[in-house]
Parts: structure tokens; C-alpha cells; sequence
């Protein structure tokens, strides 16, 4: 199996970026050893160096005020050189290094091959292989493979670096270790503008800028060079995929970021049947401090007339040791795919991810019409006689609504879906398992258009309402070793309708509820228990029109309608119910709460400690027998 075409193309830009970093070491020490015993400016010309699949070629390095002579220069650059790479680019000590041209080409993987061409290059205050300014004018990328998404081309404008570390640099590019070694800064600041790569495949990728400090890792078997050919290698195999999933994990606990910021990101892909744009204003991510975590402002994605744009996006508290003890455990087992538990695990250290200002415009849909079929003889003459489709859709629109007709359908403006702000956090792992997860939705906003057929909801255009707007609140906690989960507050809330409040307590409930087998799950229905419930329902608009919508179908008056609804709440209710005490009390205070709708609390709890079984709630004779198990406590306002 090969990685699909959009991750060989992400893989050979972070190929492209390692070719980038490996390249910028090179020039560097020629440059340093062109000083003798005397301070002075030494050239070098058609300097090659060959590391790894990577070629570097320098047509002219100058290096001014440097002690080192030429000599030392070239035994620094010897491919064959006994000494390893960290100790001689210690050596390298100039007060500047420059380069007209800088070419470093990179064979592989497979038969792809890249090309990256640098243009006046200036590095300043080298010092014991510690570069203190890099600039670069701009640079030109090349790649050619096998596959459309691997041909392309970009460019990089101005790069700016700050205390580059060449020997940090060529430790972890070159030299393998076991990701447990020590940190190692390669960069104290890097800084690249207008960078963009468009692949014959039709992707386009760009970027404003970029910037990053603290930039470093640790040393990973056979490099990261290779370890990076080895990512964007793909799998064709069981052993293939292992072998990208274990470096993926290896690669991610080395990486070591203070921080980083993209701006201006733009990509598009033409090559789908509806071309897509994304936007991004901004991406940063930072690794402590109180603005610690990932943030994406200005969030636009387009595709046809699909429009969704995110005012900001931040994730803050996410692990990612979980995520990669998970990989690693994948990557034992390659000829399996994962399933909803491996899912399960990736994300259970997701931490607390808020989303502000979120809309989605979606296309309104046509009216429904009948193949071949046309509403008036006007719009069939109209069509028959050639009139411009301009005319005809003119003639088609629907009259004028009228002030007050509910029957007169009005035009709908645009199909949105808005969300002021949502957060969905995790809690702490326990088996794999979050021990607590809370969902939070404000001011969410859906069109009655879109609402129609959906559970519950559906039924609220009928009652007049436009488009609704929810809040809604989901707050769990499992515990481990009491084996309960507690909702603690599922709370919905729709403006001019009402709110839904709801707790419970559930026994017997382990991890196999999070496994996602359906025989562990299946077990659950013995095991689990229900233990208390509370049940709060406040009305704020939707129980009046209700009652008017029914008294109307039924050519009554709302109070007469009301009457009826009262006795059948204090006398049928307790009927269905069996009758006991618990029964009537309930009924008595839904009849107070259709008298006077406010607010109804239904609070029960099992007599028994254990609860009541799930199995003993499904094959129950009656719902009497269940309320005889429980204290129940109702009253309405």
C-alpha cells in the first residue's frame, strides 16, 4: 500500500525542509577554512559534498576574516574523513561566510528527486561551528517522481536565522541515537517569508511566513535525515508500515519547539470535481507560558458554494505520550487496521480543544419538482417558446408573503449554521480511557429549514419558529475503580423553547464500555446498574405554542385543550404508571406544571445501593414494577 497522493506530497515538503537544514551545514565550514594563520578572505570554487542521498554543490564560498587555511578547510569538507562531522565543523571560525549560489539535490525516496537552489547566502560570526546571523536572499525547489502529487515546484523568499548550531545541526541530520540522549537547540530563531509550492497534480501550498525559536531534538536511530526518507517513503508492506510508524513516534517525542508561528497559509486543490481553498490568518503553537498549545485564527475553507470560516481554534493540555505510546502498540501489530478503540486511544490525550465563532453557509436546496413536470401553463409556454432562462426563473418565484399568512412560504436567505463558541475536553487516561469529558455548545444556530426531519427538533418549524438557537452542555466522569459513570449535567437549551436538565448515576460500568467490542459491550447490559436520575424541565415558550398549534388542529380553545391535558395528567398518567404512590405523584405535578408551565423536577433513586439492573429496566412487566424499586420525588414551579 503506497501513502495516499496528499501524504506523499506533505512527506516530500518535510523531505524538502531536512534537504534545506542539511544543505545550510555545508557551506559553512568550507567558508570558515579559507583563513590562514592570518586573518584574510580565502575562495573555494565547485565545492560537491556528498551526505546521504543528499548532494551539495557550492560553485564559490568565500570566507572572510577566518585564521584557518585551506587545508584546514578541505579536511573539513572530506567526504571520507575519519573524524565525525560535529568535530570538525567545531573548527570552522570566520567573521563571515558567503556564497553566491548554494545547490543541494536529494535522491529518493524511491525515484523521486529534489532540487533546492539558495541565492546569496551570508553567514555572519561564525564561531566554533555556531552560526550568529544567516540570511538568504530567496531560494527555487524542484521535484520530480513517479506519482503527479510528487512533480512540482516552489520558492522560499528572504530566511533569517539566529544562533544556527552546524554541529547540533550534523549530529542529528547524520548521526543515529536512541532518542533518550540530550537536547540539542539547533536554531534560536528562524524566520522564512513567501514560501509556495504548487504540484502538477494541481495542490498549491503558501505560506506569508514562518517562524520559529528554540528549534531542536534529539538524536534518532539512523538519523533524521533517513528517519524523514522514511516517513514519506510510504508502505507497500506489514514491515514497511511498521517501520514509518515506529519512526513517527520516535521522530515526535525527539522534536523539541520553544515556539512557532505560520501566517498568510493558503492551500488549494483543483484537482477534485468542486475545487477547495483553505485559508489560515494565523497558526502558532507554543511550548509554555500561559498562551501554551496550538492556535489557528481566521479559519476559511470554500469548496463550491460550501463556505465554513472559524474565527479560532485552541487546543491547550494536549499529551502527546499517549499518542505515542498508542503508535508504537499499532506499529506491533501492521496487518491489523486499527479500529474505534486504536482511534480512541490516539485522541484520549486531545486535551481541551475551543472552537470561537464557527459558521457554515451551505447551499440552499431547489424546490422539489417532478422529472419533466413545470408548476404553471405559463412556465410550460415560456419554456416551449424559447423565453431566456432569466425570464423563466423571474416567473417561477413564489408571490409576495403577506404580513401574518403562515401558509406563504418565505424565501430563504442562505442555508448557515452558526456556533458562538464550543469546548470538548478530556480528562486524565485511565485503560486507555478519558476519566472525564465535557462538551460545551453556546449559541448554536441552525436554520428551521435544516432542522425539519431531525429527532425532537424537527418538529419546532411546525410551531412557528424560525431559526433555532441551543445551548448545550455534557459533563461526564467515569471512575475507574468504583466502576460508575456519572453524567454530572447534560443540560439543553433552546431560546423561546426551553431547557433540559439531566443526572444520572450508572454502576457497574468498567473499561469494556470504552473497548469497542461488541461482545464486552454486550456484557454491560448484566453488569450495569442505574442508580439516580434527576430530571429538570423548564418551559420558555414552546409548551403555549404547542398548545395553540394543537387546540387549533383540534378546533379548540387553548384553555379548553389546557383542562383536558390536566386531567389526563393527573388522572391517565398515574394509570400507565401502575398506579402507586410514586405514579401519582408524578402525575400531580405534571398536571401543576400544564396548568402553570414553569418548571418540572423529577428527582428517583434506587432503594437498593446496587441500583437497578439494565436487565431488570428491559424486561420490567410494567412501569410500575420499576417504580416500586425507586424514591421518586416530582413537583412542578
Amino acid at each position: 500500500m503506497k501513502l495516499p497522493a496528499a501524504r506523499r506530497f506533505r512527506s516530500a515538503i518535510v523531505a524538502c525542509a531536512a534537504a534545506l537544514a542539511l544543505a545550510i551545514t555545508v557551506p559553512h565550514p568550507a567558508s570558515a577554512q579559507e583563513g590562514a594563520a592570518a586573518v584574510q578572505d580565502v575562495t573555494l570554487t565547485d565545492v560537491q559534498l556528498p551526505l546521504g542521498a543528499t548532494l551539495v554543490k557550492v560553485p564559490k564560498l568565500t570566507a572572510s576574516g577566518t585564521r584557518l587555511s585551506k587545508d584546514d578547510l578541505a579536511a573539513i569538507f572530506r567526504a571520507d574523513s575519519p573524524e565525525p562531522w560535529q568535530t570538525r565543523l567545531a573548527r570552522l571560525d570566520a567573521a563571515s561566510l558567503t556564497a553566491p549560489v548554494f545547490l543541494a539535490e536529494q535522491a529518493g525516496p524511491g525515484n523521486l528527486r529534489q532540487s533546492t537552489t539558495y541565492r546569496d547566502i551570508v553567514a555572519r560570526d561564525v564561531r566554533a561551528g555556531k552560526i550568529g546571523e544567516l540570511t538568504i536572499a530567496g531560494a527555487t525547489i524542484s521535484s520530480k517522481g513517479d506519482k503527479p502529487a510528487q512533480n512540482g515546484a516552489g520558492t522560499y523568499g528572504a530566511i533569517r536565522a539566529s544562533g544556527l548550531d552546524l554541529t547540533a545541526l550534523a549530529r542529528l541530520a547524520i548521526e543515529p541515537g536512541d532518542g533518550k540522549g540530550p537536547l540539542q537547540t539547533v536554531y534560536g530563531a528562524l524566520r522564512v517569508a513567501d514560501m509556495a509550492f504548487s504540484s502538477e497534480q494541481g495542490i498549491t501550498f503558501k505560506f506569508a511566513r514562518f517562524e520559529v525559536t528554540d528549534l531542536g531534538g534529539r538524536q534518532v536511530a539512523n538519523g533524521w535525515s533517513k528517519a524523514v526518507d522514511t516517513m514519506a517513503a510510504g508502505y507497500d508492506a506489514a514491515a514497511d508500515k511498521r517501520r514509518a510508524l515506529l519512526t513517527t513516534a520516535d521522530l515526535i517525542e525527539a522534536q523539541s519547539i520553544g515556539r512557532m508561528e505560520i501566517g498568510g497559509v493558503s492551500v488549494s486543490d483543483t484537482s477534485l470535481d468542486t475545487p477547495m481553498l483553505m485559508e489560515i490568518d494565523r497558526l502558532s503553537f507554543a511550548a509554555t507560558g500561559p498562551d501554551a498549545g496550538v492556535v489557528v485564527e481566521g479559519l476559511g475553507v470554500a469548496s463550491g458554494a460550501t463556505r465554513t470560516r472559524l474565527g479560532k481554534l485552541n487546543l491547550a493540555g494536549a499529551s502527546l505520550g499517549p499518542f505515542v505510546t498508542e503508535l508504537r502498540r499499532i506499529a506491533e501489530t501492521p496487518d491489523v487496521p486499527p479500529g474505534p478503540e486504536e482511534s480512541r486511544r490516539l485522541a484520549v490525550a486531545l486535551g481541551t480543544l475551543t472552537l470561537s465563532d464557527l459558521t457554515v453557509d451551505l447551499p440552499p436546496e431547489p424546490p422539489v419538482q417532478k422529472r419533466g413536470a413545470v408548476d404553471t401553463p405559463r412556465q410550460k409556454q415560456a419554456q416551449n417558446s424559447g423565453t431566456p432562462a432569466r425570464a423563466r426563473v423571474a416567473e417561477a418565484r413564489p408571490p409576495d408573503a403577506k404580513a401574518g399568512d403562515p401558509l406563504v412560504a418565505i424565501p430563504v436567505k442562505s442555508n448557515r449554521i452558526a456556533l458562538r463558541q464550543g469546548v470538548f475536553g478530556m480528562g486524565p487516561a485511565a485503560d486507555g480511557a478519558p476519566a472525564s469529558t465535557r462538551l460545551a455548545l453556546t449559541g448554536l444556530e441552525v436554520p428551521a429549514s435544516l432542522a425539519s426531519g431531525l429527532p425532537l427538533v424537527g418538529v419546532l418549524p411546525a410551531y412557528g419558529y424560525g431559526d433555532l438557537t441551543f445551548d448545550l452542555t455534557a459533563d461526564a466522569v467515569w471512575d475507574d475503580a468504583a466502576r460508575t459513570v456519572a453524567l454530572r449535567d447534560v443540560t439543553v437549551s433552546g431560546k423561546d423553547i426551553g431547557t433540559v436538565k439531566l443526572a444520572a448515576l450508572f454502576g457497574g460500568i468498567g473499561p469494556e464500555l470504552f473497548s469497542g467490542s461488541v461482545p464486552a459491550q454486550t456484557m454491560l447490559m448484566f453488569a450495569g446498574n442505574a442508580r439516580s436520575l434527576d430530571l429538570t424541565i423548564e418551559n420558555s415558550g414552546l409548551f403555549e405554542r404547542f398548545l395553540a398549534a394543537q387546540a387549533k388542529e383540534l378546533s379548540l380553545k387553548p384553555d379548553e385543550l389546557r383542562k383536558e391535558y390536566v386531567t389526563a395528567s393527573v388522572l391517565g398518567v398515574p394509570v400507565i404508571l401502575g398506579n402507586g404512590p410514586a405514579a401519582k405523584n408524578i402525575g400531580a405535578a405534571m398536571g401543576q406544571f400544564v396548568m402553570n408551565p414553569g418548571k418540572l423536577t423529577l428527582r428517583a433513586k434506587a432503594k437498593e445501593p446496587a441500583g437497578i439492573g439494565f436487565v431488570e429496566l428491559g424486561t420490567a412487566r410494567s412501569p410500575g414494577a420499576v417504580l416500586d424499586q425507586l424514591d421518586v420525588e416530582a413537583k412542578a414551579n
